[in-house]
Formats: C-alpha cells, structure tokens, sequence
C-alpha cells in the first residue's frame, strides 16, 4: 500500500539572529509513504498507483501520544455529570466506585469507544490506559477495554495498565489472585498507586509489584501522588528495587508530585538516580495549592523523559479533561512562560514520544526514510506556531494509512 501525500510542508532548519532562533523554516514538496514507512520526500515524486493527499501546505508533524488515562471509568459519550465533593479524598472516590463501577458495567464499552474515536480525532495514534482491577470489579474491566482495544489494532497501538486502584496487598491473598489473572490476560503494565498512603507498606507493595512484572513479563506504571520528603523516600524505594532486580522492563512514575516539592541536592540526587536508571515520567500538568507542577524543562535536561497524559476526559473523579493534547502543550507553554518559537516548538516531544522535527540543533531528524509513518496534518507553519495558537488537525495518519480526516478553513500563518 502507498500514500503519497503532496503539497505537503516540513520543517528544515531554525532561522537565527545574533545566535538567537527566530523563526522555524520549512519547505514544501511531496512525501511518498509505502507499507506504513516513509521511503521518498522530493519537490514532486510520480504517483505510480499511490493514493493521493492533497495537503495544501499543511506541516506534516509526528502524531500524538496519550501516556495516562482511564478508558474504563467515564461519564464520557454519557449525559453531564460533575463529580462530587471528595471530602475524604481519594478514599472518598474508592467508596464510590464500589457502587458507580458496577452500576457503570453495562455502558463502559461504548463510552471507552468514544474516548478511543475522540483521541484519535485529536491526532493521538497510541493510549496507554489504567484499567482498575480491584475488589469489585475484578478482572471484568481488563476485558472490556482489551476487547475495544482490539477493534482499533489496525488504526493505533495501545498499552494496558492492570492497575489496582484500591491498594495491591490490603484486600489480602484473594485480590492477589485476582491480580495475577489479570496480568495473565496480555496486559503491557501492572500499576500500583501511593504505597504509604494506600497499603501502609511501601516495601511491601514494591517487592510484590517487581514480582509480578517479572514474573509476566510486564512494565510498571505506578500513580505516586506523595508529596514533599514522603514521595521522594517512595520514589528512591522505587529506584532502590529497580537495582536490586536489576530490572529491565520500562518503568513510570506517573504524577510524581515530589518532584515539585523537594529542592536542590536532595532533588538532583533523585532525579540522578531516575535518569540512571531510565525511570521515565507522566504528567498531567496538574495545578493546585501545593506545589504540584512538575519543572518539566528540568527533568528534560536531566535526562527523564516526560510524557503527558489527560488521566480522564469526565469521570467521578474530575470533569476538566479534554483529550486535546495541543492544548495541554498550550497549557505548559504558558505556564512555564515559554513564548520563543524554540522552547515552544521543541516541548512537542512531551506529547510525541520524544519526537520532535528539529534537533535542538536545528537539523531535521523527522521524518526519516524507514521511520514509521504515524503523523499529523495540521494547518500550521512550525510546531511553534501549532501549539501557541491550537491550529486545527485535519488528518491523523498511522502506520501508513489516513485514519481520521476532516475538513477545516484553512488559513495558514494568520490563523487568530
């Protein structure tokens, strides 16, 4: 199969003044994608039975990521709910779902599909999902969201959490069993969520969880939402037990608040010890009264890579999200006061997997002939310019093949 998308614009290279980047260059030609890689970007390449896309001068850019979110427990694709007030705080929300989740059984397929279609909309082309597994709903919802997965394996990939929302050992030996038949049901990841807070045993819940990783083959993503010192100490316990299993499937510390807590020594010493032992980080970019925003460049330049996720779109536990990872790029950008057309430009990597079109040096590293054709159309002139003004997504491409196309009004560097 051949895509050969013309008229379509990539980056090239910075413009500089005074050592200073300015302004992103680009140029336009024709891209010939053939059996899901790109093989051939030239001014005009012969069609030779290729289907053809128009692009219009639209920037091709790497498609997105969705790195944490719940496709199991959702108000999404139903009628408006707000949560309630959780005045107990996540305890409130775990009382709660032992009633809403079963209640929720027969709906949670179809909304998982709308989830599924919005990202997909929204130029994402990989989910990974947190799927409880805990006392009440057992094994039910892995199926469920495994059984919807599947129905889009030729449009995205995807990775599954187990994850065992409701604590790992204080629901005693049975939920364990019933944790194990849900890693024995193809999952990617067993998750885990606040040690301390949760199971009041951090050393406990770690052994078992590297147990289990290794023993089916599986990552782990665990929720650490710990701030200050006692977040820091789990953090360094995570570390500890990466080493002592001299573990090598990846591992993430979602939320990781923490990390925007503790300063100075006592934080590069931390994130030292992440970067060495390949620890990566999902964020939602949370904001709050405590300092929980994580100093994203930071870590960046410590050598963590950090991902973003939307962690739910409507659900019990917040109505704020909105699947649209452009403006969560949006969101960072003006909160870190990145305004330059560099720092905003190259803080795609945060949504892409680390992809970005340009090095830092300026030189364009994608696309690549032979990289894997997942990308994006979006009516835009730089990455840049993408994210500061949220220009639309006309069409997502993955593996090769148009997945999702829409038409919009077109209006290039003037867009408002």
């Amino acid at each position: 199969m051949k895509l050969l998308i013309q008229n379509v614009r990539l980056e090239a290279g910075y413009l500089y003044e005074n050592e200073t980047v300015v302004a992103t260059q680009t140029e336009i030609g024709a891209l010939l994608i053939e059996n899901g890689r790109f093989v051939k970007f030239a001014e005009q390449i012969d069609p030779n039975g290729a289907e053809i896309l128009d692009a219009q001068g639209q920037l091709l850019l790497p498609s997105l990521k969705e790195m944490h979110v719940h496709l199991d427990k959702t108000y999404f694709g139903g009628e408006w709910h707000a949560p309630s007030e959780a005045a107990n705080g996540i305890f409130t929300r775990l009382e709660e779902e032992k009633v809403l989740l079963p209640a929720q059984l027969a709906s949670a397929a179809d909304r998982a599909h709308h989830m599924i279609q919005h990202y997909i909309a929204n130029g994402h082309t990989h989910i990974r999902t947190h799927v409880n597994v805990d006392p009440q709903m057992k094994t039910k919802h892995v199926a469920i969201i495994k059984e919807v997965l599947d129905q889009y394996k030729d449009r995205i990939t995807y990775e599954i959490v187990a994850f065992p929302q409701h604590g790992l050992l204080r629901n005693g030996e049975d939920f364990l069993t019933v944790m194990e038949e849900a890693l024995a049901m193809g999952v990617t990841h067993i998750g885990g969520v606040d040690p301390a807070m949760m199971d009041h045993d951090i050393g406990g819940v770690l052994e078992k969880t590297f147990e289990l990783a290794e023993k089916y083959g599986v990552g782990i993503d665990i929720h650490l939402h710990d701030l200050d010192t006692l977040g820091a100490f789990e953090m360094h316990r995570i570390v500890d037990t990466i080493e002592a299993h001299h573990f090598q499937a990846p591992v993430t510390i979602s939320h990781a608040f923490a990390l925007a807590g503790v300063q100075g020594a006592e934080r590069d010493a931390l994130v030292q010890r992440m970067a060495e032992n390949h620890v990566n980080v999902t964020t939602t970019i949370a904001m709050g009264d405590d300092p929980i925003t994580l100093p994203i460049a930071y870590l960046d330049k410590k050598g963590i890579q950090v991902a973003f996720g939307h962690d739910s779109l409507i659900d019990h536990w917040s109505p704020f999200g909105t699947g649209n990872t452009v403006q969560k790029l949006n969101q960072v950008a003006r909160r870190f006061h990145w305004v330059d057309e560099y720092r905003i430009g190259q803080s795609l990597k945060f949504a892409t997997g680390g992809i970005t079109p340009l090095s830092e040096k300026g030189a364009r590293i994608w696309p690549k002939i032979d990289d894997s054709a997942n990308a994006i159309l979006v009516d835009a002139v730089s990455s840049a310019h993408l994210i500061a003004r949220q220009c639309p997504i006309s069409t997502v491409i993955s593996n090769g093949t148009i997945i999702h196309k829409t038409d919009i009004d077109l209006k290039g560097a003037y867009r408002g």
